[in-house]
């Protein structure tokens, strides 16, 4: 039985998603959202525990990459000495 959680495909709640890296920031986050759930509730086995931790510790790393390279993207504006708008620098970059 395939069941569908927001863009995800798995066959049951501990089995893990096709690839991580196909999945939206959103999707990536609500699975990892789910897998807390259950690791906090105590009600996975022990071998269950080790691999939704495992796929926890791929989705927590995707989503800090796809936050960097939103980051990256991110312009700050830069004020003039009269403090009118004067252009734009990467986000970070004084």
């Amino acid at each position: 039985m395939t069941l569908d959680r927001g863009g995800i495909k798995a066959s049951a709640m501990g089995d893990e998603p096709q690839d991580v890296k196909d999945l939206s920031f959103e999707a990536a986050l609500k699975r990892l959202e789910e897998i807390v759930r259950r690791l906090e509730s105590g009600e996975a086995a022990l071998d269950e525990a080790i691999k939704l931790y495992e796929e926890g510790d791929r989705l927590k790393q995707q989503c800090e990459a796809r936050l960097k390279a939103a980051q990256a993207r991110i312009e700050q504006i830069q004020l003039g000495p009269d403090g009118a708008p004067a252009g734009t620098a990467p986000f970070g970059g004084d």
